[in-house]
């Protein structure tokens, strides 16, 4: 059988082993027939590419003559120095162009995705990943077909990110890719991500912060945030007095205070859950003094539209009035919670003005607001801070180092 060519006929007879085997034909050079131990049947060819030996698999379901005709065609690319493979690959991902699935075409359709959801599980960071896909991402691979992107192409990007805008935003990257992957394989039946565990630049010990200003620097970013006044100024000044995160206080709107408490609704809250911040006399003062527009509810606004959102041009000033540099607007978060500590509060206290939430049993039955202490607490900070700015004659203040 090895040496006459198969018939249609005697590729039916050919029975099933125990393991899998394969039957050339001599009827066409280099052609086989791959018998599975199920009885399943496929064609495969085998030649030699660039001096190497190489196996092509034929097309499921081809008959004796398409599958010889098949391997004529393959015989006749390897002998001109062509991969059949590499071509196949090609009209795969021009197919794929042509049916718009691009990496940027997928990551529209995730980017629509996410932005059409209720406003309460709407992902607060859209903004800030449709700016990473454009800026970083679409143009060295938005173009490439999603199924197509190697590991290798994502190495080569997050190297670049490295070397021009440093680890953090390199591993923003990596996030951003990944969770779109991870999207787009639940939508699809052959798609597997090419991003694998250990391909982060940085560790999570790596990026923790510890940055705190001393008392000096303090006063001297508290008294050029006065003079800048509203509204970049007095939301840095308000950071500090509430213990909040930036775009939660940035977004702060009139109709989230009540009396003397602002509530943060859980839907743009991080932990998903209501948090009560008890504004603090110093607190209440600062928004008393802000700006009301017509028909608009935000507290920090330029004209009343949107919030304000430009914070690294505002920072900059900041950071050339007061002569303190080096620092972010979150570490005023870490400032106030050491401030918290500094002035006697409580730890369990301390994290509950940050609207951290205890873990295991007690978070799940210990649902008490600590309003009141909370509300407390505030406003030690705000006398804390108050006594840092403006220090009394002969009152001794320790301070802190970075």
């Amino acid at each position: 059988m090895a040496k006459r060519g198969l018939t249609a006929i005697s590729v039916a007879q050919i029975k099933p082993r125990e393991k899998r085997f394969e039957v050339p034909d001599g009827g066409c050079a280099g052609l086989y027939l791959q018998v599975q131990p199920s009885g399943a049947k496929r064609w495969a060819v085998r030649s030699r590419l660039d001096g190497k030996p190489t196996k092509f698999t034929l097309a499921a379901g081809l008959g004796l003559k398409a599958a010889r005709a098949a391997a004529t065609e393959l015989l006749h690319k390897v002998e001109q120095g062509i991969d059949p493979r590499a071509e196949k690959q090609a009209a795969k991902a021009a197919a794929e162009v042509r049916a718009g699935n691009t990496l940027r075409a997928v990551a529209e359709s995730h980017l629509r995705f996410e932005e059409a959801k209720p406003a309460d599980k709407r992902l607060r960071t859209i903004g800030q990943r449709r700016a990473v896909f454009e800026r970083l991402i679409f143009p060295k691979l938005g173009g490439l077909p999603v199924a197509q992107i190697k590991r290798s192409e994502i190495v080569r990007l997050l190297d670049n990110v490295l070397a021009e805008r440093g680890p953090r935003m390199a591993d923003e990257v990596l996030s951003v890719l990944s969770i779109l992957f991870t999207w787009h394989a639940k939508r699809t039946d052959d798609f597997h991500s090419p991003i694998v565990r250990g391909m982060n630049v940085t560790t999570p010990k790596s990026r923790a912060r510890n940055r705190i200003l001393t008392d000096d620097e303090l006063r001297h970013v508290w008294v050029a945030a006065d003079r800048m006044g509203t509204p970049y100024g007095a939301f840095v000044k308000f950071l500090l007095l509430t213990a909040t995160r930036r775009n939660e206080a940035a977004r702060m709107v009139w109709s989230e205070v009540h009396v003397d408490d602002w509530t943060i609704p859980a839907r743009r809250y991080k932990t998903g859950l209501d948090h009560v911040v008890p504004l603090s006399a110093k607190a209440r003062a600062l928004l008393d003094e802000m700006p009301r527009f017509p028909d608009s509810d935000f507290v920090f606004t330029l004209d009343g539209r949107f919030p304000i959102s430009e914070f690294s041009h505002g920072k900059r000033k900041l950071d050339k009035a007061s002569g303190v540099t080096g620092w972010r607007l979150h570490d005023l978060r870490r400032q106030a919670r050491t401030l918290l500590g500094r002035a006697g509060i409580n730890g369990e206290i301390g994290e509950r003005c940050l609207g951290h939430v205890p873990g295991g049993v007690r978070g799940v039955y210990d649902r008490f607001e600590y309003r009141d202490q909370k509300a407390q607490a505030f406003e030690q900070l705000a006398a804390l801070i108050d006594r840092i700015v403006s220090p009394p004659d002969g009152d001794n203040i320790v301070q802190l180092r970075a």
